[in-house]
């Protein structure tokens, strides 16, 4: 009886970080595709950043963005918890 409320609980943890690490890898994801292109959408918060700091911050900054989102996807995918 303990056994099962155990497993029933670590599955559902699981379930619960495997759906964050996917919500957050798309958000992620979608920070860096607009950092990328945010100036040939004429975003105007992208081309203020531009203005601001230069382009190669919004690059770095998305590539940031696009590494550790495809880390959270692979870390929902792997479930490793």
């Amino acid at each position: 009886m303990e056994n099962d409320y155990r497993d029933k609980q670590r599955k559902s943890f699981s379930l619960m970080r495997s759906v964050r690490d996917f919500t957050m890898a798309i958000l992620y994801l979608a920070m860096a595709t607009v950092l990328f292109f945010g100036d040939k959408w004429k975003i105007s918060q992208v081309n203020a950043l531009n203005d601001a700091w230069g382009k190669s911050f919004s690059y770095f900054f998305g590539a940031i963005c696009l590494l550790y989102g495809g880390f959270r996807l692979y870390r929902g995918i792997k479930k490793e918890y």
